[in-house]
C-alpha cells in the first residue's frame, strides 16, 4: 500500500512528508481493516509534521479524518461488516478503566491513543481501528463532504458545549476554517447571534454568508459582549483581546492542541468571573451526538479537495490560511 509518511519532522515548506510503499496493516480481534477514500487535512496534521506534538514514534502517517469502507474485520469483530462505510477520527483508542474513562471524560484518559499520532492514519491506502471508534456517517453526506466532520465538527461541537453558550446567546469566533465553519452553522441552528473575527476577507465573506451577524478582526470590537467565544486560531495574542470582549460570567474555549504563549494577563480581564478553558480531545459521546446533530441540521461542509500525494503543499497551504473550508486528501476511489 501507499502512503505519505513522516520519517523525520521539519518545517512543512521542507516537505517532509514522502510517499513509501509499506506492508498492509492486519487487523486483530477487535479491530477492522479500512479501504480509505478520503482523509481531511487538519491543523493538528501541521502541528505534528513541524514536530510542535510529541511524537511517540516514527516513521508515521498522519491523518485522522477518515472515511473509507470496511474492507476486512477481525474474528470478535460485531458491529461491522465488509463493505460498510464507517470513519476514523482524532481519539483511536482509552484504556477504559482509568478515572477520566469512567467518568464520561475519557478525552482526558492518560492511556489514550490518538489516530495520526500515536497510530499510523489516513494518509494511506488503508487504517486499522478498533471497532468501537469508528462511526456510521450520514448517508446524505459523500465521502469529501463528511470528512471534516471527524475532526473539525465533532471538536467544534465540544467547543459550543465547552464554552456554555445557550441558544439565542452571542457567542465570538475567532479564526474562521475548518472547525468554525461548522461550528457556525451548529450556532445559527441554536439561534445564536454569531461575531466571527479573522483577518481574512474571504474568510469574513464565508462567515456572513453561514449566518454571521458580525465580522471583522480579533483587534475590533463587536457591536455588543458576548456570553462565550471559542478561539480555533493557534495564536496567544488573541486571547487577551478574546477576553475583552465577553461579558461579565462569560467563557472562552480554547480549541487548540498547540498554540502560542499567551501574554501575561492583568487580573481585570478574568475578573468578574470570566471562564478561560481549554478543549481537549473529545469523546465518543460528542462524536455520536454531533454526527447526529449534523444530518438533522443539516451540516454543509465547504471543501477543497486535493491528491494524497499534495499533501505537503496542502499543509502550506493550511498555515497560510489559504483554505476555505476544509481541506480534504483524495486517498483513492473505493
Amino acid at each position: 500500500m501507499k502512503a505519505m509518511r513522516l520519517i523525520e519532522p521539519a518545517e512543512i515548506s521542507k516537505h517532509p512528508l514522502q510517499m513509501q510503499e509499506i506492508p498492509k496493516p492486519q487487523p486483530g480481534p477487535d479491530q477492522i481493516r479500512i479501504s480509505v477514500s478520503v482523509c481531511g487535512v487538519c491543523h493538528t496534521d501541521l502541528h505534528t509534521v513541524e514536530g510542535e506534538l510529541n511524537l511517540p514514534a516514527l516513521p508515521l502517517t498522519p491523518g485522522h479524518q477518515i472515511v473509507g469502507v470496511v474492507d476486512a474485520v477481525g474474528e470478535a469483530v460485531q458491529r461491522f461488516s465488509p463493505g460498510q462505510r464507517v470513519g476514523v477520527a482524532w481519539l483511536n483508542e482509552t484504556c477504559g478503566a482509568c478515572y477520566y474513562c469512567l467518568n464520561g471524560q475519557e478525552n482526558l484518559c492518560r492511556k489514550a491513543k490518538f489516530t495520526g499520532l500515536n497510530v499510523d492514519g489516513g494518509y494511506g491506502d488503508y487504517v486499522i481501528v478498533d471497532e468501537n471508534f469508528a462511526f456510521e456517517l450520514p448517508n446524505a453526506l459523500s465521502d469529501q463532504e463528511a470528512s471534516p466532520l471527524l475532526c473539525a465538527g465533532i471538536i467544534g461541537y465540544r467547543s459550543l458545549r465547552l464554552s456554555g453558550i445557550q441558544p439565542e446567546g452571542r457567542l465570538g469566533l475567532y479564526g474562521f476554517g475548518a472547525s468554525a465553519h461548522l461550528a457556525i452553522q451548529v450556532a445559527r441552528y441554536w439561534n445564536c447571534e454569531v461575531y466571527v473575527f479573522t483577518r481574512s476577507e474571504e474568510h469574513q465573506r464565508h462567515a456572513e454568508e453561514l449566518g454571521a451577524c458580525w465580522t471583522g478582526q480579533a483587534q475590533e470590537s463587536p457591536s455588543a459582549l458576548l456570553d462565550a467565544a471559542i478561539t480555533f486560531a493557534p495564536a496567544g495574542w488573541i486571547v487577551p483581546l478574546a477576553l475583552d470582549h465577553l461579558r461579565p460570567g462569560g467563557t472562552l474555549a480554547i480549541n487548540a492542541i498547540h498554540m502560542s504563549p499567551i501574554p501575561q494577563l492583568d487580573y481585570r480581564k478574568i475578573y468578574d468571573e470570566r471562564i478561560l478553558r481549554s478543549v481537549a480531545n473529545f469523546t465518543r459521546q460528542d462524536a455520536l451526538e454531533f454526527l447526529d446533530l449534523a444530518a438533522r441540521i443539516p451540516i454543509h461542509t465547504t471543501t477543497e479537495l486535493f491528491p494524497l500525494n499534495a499533501a505537503n503543499e496542502v499543509l502550506q497551504h493550511l498555515k497560510k490560511s489559504d483554505i476555505l473550508g476544509a481541506a480534504v486528501l483524495q486517498v483513492k476511489e473505493n
